[in-house]
């Protein structure tokens, strides 16, 4: 089953039922982050059977999952990603986290901070937690799988550290915080398709493109990415395992399971995105999200100026 989220004439982010080029929908709740409950399977049975169908000028794209409780990612999860940057793959899933502040629908601008100028895009599979995992096995760990989604981990590779986006003098922040965990920096596509009809072990095609804003190329998608679900190192069932061997897995929670090949960053010349920009990330068999990039530096917000933020501090 296909679910499509989106915004209704209130605002209100509510999923239904793709059918054919339609959405039905079954029971009213806010969006699926909010369905779940303690179990996915309840609120996924109520909409195989729905039947009331929205216009489709209703059908503003959200984020299929708005409201993760934990955003778990993995990085180095294919071996050829690792290596176009010089590194061996991890003898264990490398794990960092981003919060609720990342999320972002589709069509809806990413933000690339002032301070940055190296920003990237990562393709990834979602894999969406529908029950309650704690220190389950490798063969317990599909039954704790509602679905899959595609997600972009956007990530500012100057922060990051990774030396072909360093100028001279600057330096990575040593951890991937800041670098990945900025506001914006996980769009998440409007469809959820159900664990049933998916396989990634049998191998989804993962893709996304760069379309420059300007210049002779613009509005000409330039591919970046081009890889599969095959090759993951670990599969979903390993690293939910890994995972919830340390920390509980509860409905709604996404794990973002890594990128392929093709990243920007370690392109020659390296390739980044540019305010006017869009990205596009696609993986067969659930669809896409896009993004325009936009400059931060023109938006105004009340966060204290870098040199506030690295202000020594002061004994009591």
């Amino acid at each position: 089953m296909r679910l499509f989220s989106f915004y209704d004439e209130h605002g209100t982010i509510v999923a239904g039922r793709l059918d054919g080029d339609g959405v039905r929908l079954g029971e009213w709740v806010d969006d699926l982050s909010g369905a779940f409950g303690d179990s996915a399977d309840g609120y996924l049975a109520s909409l195989r059977s729905a039947g009331t169908e929205v216009g489709g000028a209703l059908q503003r794209p959200a984020p299929a999952i708005p409201r993760p409780g934990k955003i778990v990612c993995v990085g180095l999860n294919y071996r050829e990603h690792a290596a176009e940057g010089g590194r061996d793959a991890p003898d264990r899933p490398l794990l960092f986290a981003k919060f609720g502040n990342t999320v972002v629908g589709d069509g809806r601008p990413v933000v690339r901070p002032a301070e940055s100028h190296a920003l990237d895009l990562e393709v990834e599979l979602g894999v969406v937690i529908g029950r309650r995992a704690q220190r389950v096995t490798t063969e317990q760990a599909p039954d704790h799988v509602a679905g899959y989604i595609v997600v972009n981990d956007v990530s500012a590779r100057d922060w990051q550290g990774s030396k072909p986006a360093l100028r001279d003098g600057e330096k990575g922040d040593g951890q991937w915080l800041r670098a990945k965990g900025s506001d914006t920096f996980l769009p998440i596509g409007p469809v959820f398709v159900t664990a049933d009809e998916l396989d990634p072990a049998a191998g989804l095609r993962l893709r996304s493109w760069r379309i420059p804003g300007g210049g002779p190329e613009a509005g000409v998608p330039q591919p970046m990415q081009d890889g599969t679900t095959a090759d993951l190192i670990w599969s979903v069932p390993e690293l939910i395992a890994y995972i919830s061997a340390a920390i509980t897995l509860e409905p709604g929670d996404v794990i973002a399971t890594g990128t392929p090949a093709g990243v920007g960053v370690f392109r020659e010349p390296p390739i980044f995105l540019e305010p006017g920009d869009r990205a596009r990330c696609e993986i067969d068999g659930i669809g896409t999200v896009e993004n325009p990039i936009v400059d931060g530096s023109s938006m105004a917000d009340d966060r204290p100026t870098a040199a506030v933020a690295a202000r020594p501090a002061t004994r009591a």
